[in-house]
């Protein structure tokens, strides 16, 4: 059964350096992963692409050969995928069971809010056995202004409702949040969505003419209560491993390892099980049913190390990452000089047997 990702979110959201974070993550890991760009206007992409849309449709010649628009072209390229769904299920097939899919959705929130093209294909995905879950990117500085905030809580409401997935709504660059101006409230007010009366003043401040619609706004969001966000700094390695776990439990992934896998420190398992069999049943414990926890899983963590204590932390971070780097070329000569003496006494050996 493969399990994957749909990444949407707006243009400059992060998605397609968030799929390059997520395949050195996974190549890391030792878990196989493929990522799907279903972008036809993406012509710059990071990441090593197992699928390319461009292969079969580009947006350019869209454009040129039916004279659309940027957005009209991009409507008709998710249309035409549609309609030739086979194409990308035969690649797919291509890959196995076994890897895990990123499908790197474009920019166009139209897309993921409105347009059925890309709804009609995620129902195919699942009815052909996919477990997937929308992970949907929202600039993390999109925070510091109420009525900003406002709209990526409704826009992440209607990507939840219209692509009917299990969904992570993500609040990307975290680590750059403090560029943008100071919070009004701790982060976790905006990950919880907590109560939204207290963005009254503020939206008042901002758009008196729009009070009673930005408060009805608000009572709308509160009243579905469904909108929550996770954070993400793509080039930290904590907060990918976070997020990664809760699209884990999303989706009911359970990451198998392989059979020669020893138990890990403080497992219980049955001593008497087979070695195919204990690292699973850890695994399905610790990750389908225990607690996420880690320095990044909590909101308040987050706050500290982004926001609160940023530069202390950095500072900190580089005086580890200077020792990691001496401990690594320390290992490296010792392992060349044991080499160099193998290489030497073998040398004595062969002439110490031509001598005899």
């Amino acid at each position: 059964m493969p399990f994957g990702e749909v990444v949407c979110g707006a243009p400059g959201s992060g998605k397609s350096t968030y799929c390059h974070g997520k395949h050195q993550l996974f190549n890391a890991l030792n878990r196989s992963i493929a990522v799907v760009n279903l972008d036809p206007a993406n012509d710059n992409i990071p990441y090593p692409c197992a699928i390319d849309i461009s292969s079969l449709i580009t947006l350019e010649d869209v454009m040129n050969e039916h004279g659309l628009g940027p957005n009209g072209g991009m409507l008709y390229c998710m249309e035409y995928l549609e309609a030739n769904y086979d194409w990308l299920e035969d690649r797919l097939k291509e890959l196995g069971d076994d890897v895990y899919i990123l499908f790197d959705l474009p920019g166009q929130v139209e897309l993921s809010t409105n347009h059925e093209s890309v709804q009609h294909i995620i129902r195919r995905l699942t009815k052909s056995g996919f477990r997937l879950a929308a992970v949907h990117l929202c600039d993390a500085h999109y925070v510091t202004d109420a009525s900003k905030f406002v709209s990526i809580l409704m826009l992440s409401l209607r990507a939840m409702l219209h692509l009917e997935l299990p969904h992570v709504n993500v609040l990307s660059k975290v680590d750059l949040i403090t560029q943008y101006g100071e919070l009004d409230f701790n982060l976790d007010f905006y990950t919880e969505v907590q109560d939204l009366s207290y963005l009254e003043n503020a939206l008042t401040a901002s758009s008196p003419r729009f009070k009673e619609l930005n408060l009805a706004i608000c009572s709308l969001i509160e009243d579905f209560g469904l909108v929550g966000f996770e954070t993400l700094a793509v080039e930290d390695k904590e907060s990918m491993l976070h997020l990664t776990h809760m699209i884990d439990k999303a989706t009911g992934c359970v990451f198998v390892p392989p059979p020669n896998s020893q138990v890990p420190e403080g497992a219980v398992a049955d001593a008497a099980a087979p070695p195919t069999r204990r690292p699973n049943e850890y695994s399905l414990l610790s990750s389908a049913m225990g607690p996420v926890r880690g320095p990044r899983g909590d909101v308040r963590d987050v706050q500290e190390r982004w926001v609160d204590a940023r530069d202390e932390y950095d500072a900190w971070e580089k005086v580890q990452w200077r020792k990691e780097g001496l401990a690594v070329q320390q290992e490296a000569r010792k392992n060349n000089h044991i080499r160099q003496r193998g290489a030497t006494q073998g040398e004595k050996g062969s002439a110490q047997m031509s001598a005899q």
